[in-house]
């Protein structure tokens, strides 16, 4: 019975490799094609469209994006910026906002998951939220603009959290820290936060990949270049590239060595907006993986 169990549970594991096997190339593939045609001449991407073998290769998106790489290298350091202090802020606001939601001698608790809750059925709109961080607020044109509006705190992160405290944490363990004397930003941040590990880690994990692909909050907020994080420089580019090319005044190309190339421009700047979170997340998923599973033996 055990060797049938052993080779029933080998065949089981071939079986799901070979499944996740296909599924995670039907997965590459876009992303390849977005590689390749980043490559294609535009020519041929104008002529015959989108394909995995181009009759012609040209480098001529990417010799544009080099020449605003000052640009480029700014832009990805207000992005990082943003992404990492965003990402802090945001866990450490929610997770202090969950613990009192928790606790069941808080006595706001309901009043407080009320407001929360209300967040996620109803908003004021654009306009109200534009006159309110640009006029109440004055976060216009600051690095702010960047990190507070619309992704700070969100309702859902903040009742994952909060279920997480209520399932996983034992009110004994509060209870006993509390006899020791305890206070509770003590107990928060020395037994709360530290089991809430797994959810802290998918949090950080998705609200960082809100960030990063941001440009919401540049286009509404931000008229200054310099402040442009990477997904707004690159918005700019591809409109300038447009004005160039429809623009009459044809005087303005004359400076430039290469034809500008407008559909393989988008691609490249695509793979330039994804690449470092494809380098970065297999490494960050490994930590990532292993606090899930020490915050699961310890919760």
């Amino acid at each position: 019975m055990k060797r049938h169990s052993r080779d029933d549970a080998k065949q089981f594991r071939a079986v799901s490799t070979v499944i996740l096997g296909v599924m995670t190339f039907f997965v590459l593939l876009p992303i390849l094609l977005v590689v390749i045609s980043s490559v294609t001449d535009e020519n041929v991407l104008i002529s015959s469209g989108y394909t995995f073998f181009p009759s012609k290769l040209s480098l001529d998106s990417y010799y544009y994006m080099v020449k605003q790489s000052a640009m480029i290298l700014r832009a990805y350091g207000v992005t990082v910026t943003v992404t990492c202090a965003g990402t802090l802020l945001s866990v450490l606001i929610t997770t202090m906002l969950a613990y009192p939601m928790s606790r069941p001698n808080f006595r706001y608790r309901n009043a407080m998951a009320f407001f929360v809750f209300f967040t996620m059925l109803f908003n004021g709109g654009i306009v109200a939220s534009y006159i309110m961080w640009s006029r109440v607020f004055q976060i216009k044109d600051t690095i702010w603009a960047l990190i507070i509006p619309n992704y700070l705190v969100t309702a859902f992160n903040v009742f994952l959290v909060r279920n997480y405290y209520v399932t996983s944490v034992p009110n004994s363990v509060i209870e006993s820290a509390q006899i020791d004397g305890a206070s509770e930003l003590a107990i928060f941040f020395k037994i709360m936060l530290p089991l809430a590990i797994p959810t802290v880690a998918t949090i950080s994990l998705f609200t960082g990949l809100i960030y990063w692909n941001d440009w919401v909050n540049g286009l509404y907020y931000l008229t200054d270049p310099k402040l442009f994080g990477i997904q707004n420089l690159l918005i700019r580019i591809m409109n300038n590239i447009q004005f160039l090319k429809v623009s009459s005044n044809m005087a303005l190309l004359g400076t430039m060595d290469i034809d500008l190339p407008g559909t393989s421009v988008r691609m490249a700047m695509a793979v330039i907006g994804i690449l470092p979170i494809v380098v970065i997340y297999p490494l960050v998923q490994k930590h990532f993986i292993k606090g899930v599973v020490l915050g699961a033996i310890k919760g």
